[in-house]
């Protein structure tokens, strides 16, 4: 048993019209919207669904506010979910049918497991031209995006002040390994042996809080992370932090306010992992968060730190009226 990622990512929200617009200046496509809800798709049919916060039929949710209420995570086969379904009998909030089984984790949040429905996709990132080895893009720009269309949902990251009985669930229960640890502190977590860095963060803060931090997308590649960035900026939804590289996983970031619930992120690039890795130790910390990261993020029209200047009035990011 092996679970691919996250299908679908549910949220509580309480200004649906506004999120939906944000889901597709984010570069989402929506499949449906009613009154009191909309769901979009990533590029490999990953889901986001908005849901109005009090709607009876959403899970109880771990924080106050606009939030995540549910996790889905796939697997590739409807054999798989019958032993997940007895590891996870006796669980709170524990459920089975013939498309999916679910429970509770220990930090409160509903999560459900099925057969995957996303689909493979002819999709493929710029290539890098490193230092001593053989040139990878030959005769070829690399892109310039006006915009990102998220790959999939990639990660989630949650605050838990349950770190050692969640980080035991995820491996027990699901088959996830640790891939590194902020010790007594924080877990990064991947899916399966072979994988990237991390597909779920738990991070324990001194103060106990329970919540949401984050949901990542992946990006093509380092140039839609600025592409999707700068789009976002000119949308004038607001920089959290980024552009930036996290030494942890190597990827490059971009976080931005999110009005479904905490952060969202546009990722790419991070390290891919296999059985032979051993999971390091880390102390939190800035730099440890971030080699680099710009504050307050770039301003999509100047093209520069974002300070409040006003964009370009010619041709050129110096053209301005005498």
């Amino acid at each position: 048993m092996t679970i691919l990622g996250i299908e679908q990512i549910t949220y509580g929200v309480t200004a649906l019209d506004t999120c939906r617009r944000f889901m597709s200046d984010w570069g989402l496509t929506e499949v449906s919207a009613n009154e009191g809800r909309a769901d979009f798709e990533t590029l490999n049919g990953g889901r986001v669904a908005l849901v109005l916060h009090d709607d009876p039929s959403l899970p109880a949710a771990i924080e106050e506010g606009p939030t995540i209420r549910e996790v889905v995570w796939g697997v590739a086969t409807a054999a798989e979910l019958a032993p997940i379904a007895e590891r996870m009998r006796g669980r709170p909030g524990f459920f089975q049918d013939d498309t999916a089984v679910g429970c509770v984790d220990p930090n409160g949040l509903a999560i459900r497991i099925e057969v995957t429905r996303k689909r493979e996709i002819d999709v493929v990132g710029s290539p890098s031209n490193a230092w001593g080895r053989e040139p990878a893009r030959v005769d070829t720009p690399s892109p310039i995006y006006e915009r990102a269309q998220p790959i999939e949902v990639g990660h989630v990251v949650f605050f838990t002040n349950a770190l050692a009985e969640s980080e035991a669930f995820y491996h027990e229960v699901l088959g996830f390994e640790t891939s590194d640890r902020y010790p007594q502190r924080g877990a990064f977590m991947r899916c399966a042996p072979h994988g990237g860095h991390h597909d779920l963060f738990l991070l324990q803060l001194p103060n106990g809080k329970r919540g949401l931090n984050h949901v990542a997308f992946t990006v093509r590649d380092i140039h839609e992370v600025f592409g999707g960035g700068l789009h976002i900026s000119r949308c004038g939804w607001q920089t959290q932090l980024g552009p930036g590289r996290h030494p942890v996983s190597s990827a490059y970031f971009w976080y931005f306010a999110n009005p479904a619930g905490a952060l969202i992120e546009y990722y790419a690039d991070e390290d891919h992992l296999t059985p032979e890795w051993q999971p390091r130790e880390f102390e939190p910390g800035p730099t440890v968060f971030a080699e680099w990261a710009i504050d307050g993020g770039i301003d999509g029209f100047t093209r520069r730190q974002a300070t409040g200047a006003k964009p370009p009035e010619g041709k050129f990011l110096t053209d301005r009226k005498p």
